[in-house]
């Protein structure tokens, strides 16, 4: 391993038991930690995101994140199609700072360049506007609450 990379490896979730590992992440950090209501947590675009997947070299589960596109990802992107939107980025706690959260963004990029899209559109809880801002995101549009908590709109161009 590279100084300054991430422990894990990143994959696109395919199967049952991908999916039941990003949910499981998911309700640990959101449900869990953040006090977010299950009942919003979930939706029904998980069915048609694009889940990627960080795993530790034993398979242990490290961290997920969505990227929703087309009609799905249109009231997040301002209804251009060309863009998508990245959503529901968790790390476990054991896993932080290590690179896991990059390492999930440019998954989640690159599945955005598959599927050919020209950039990706976020709404960061204010808190980890420097974490995006690092890896390239741009804030745009006045702050706003989600779940409770203060968000900003970013994008990053593919």
């Amino acid at each position: 391993m590279n100084p300054g990379q991430a422990p894990c490896s990143t994959r696109r979730a395919v199967g049952d038991s991908d999916l039941a590992a990003c949910f499981r992440i998911r309700r640990r950090v959101f449900v869990g930690e953040q006090r977010v209501p299950e009942e919003i947590e979930y939706d029904a675009h998980d069915a048609t995101a694009v889940h990627v997947l960080a795993v530790a070299a034993d398979g242990s589960a490290l961290g997920t994140g969505r990227l929703l596109h087309g009609a799905a990802a249109a009231d997040r992107t301002g209804g251009d199609p060309a863009v998508g939107s990245l959503g529901r980025l968790a790390v476990t706690r054991e896993a932080r700072g290590l690179g896991v959260g990059a390492a999930l963004v440019r998954a989640i990029e690159q599945e955005a360049r598959l599927l050919g899209l020209a950039g990706v559109d976020l709404h960061a809880q204010t808190h980890a506007l420097g974490f995006y801002e690092r890896l390239g995101y741009v804030p745009y549009g006045p702050g706003f609450a989600d779940a409770g908590m203060p968000h900003r709109a970013m994008r990053r161009t593919l």
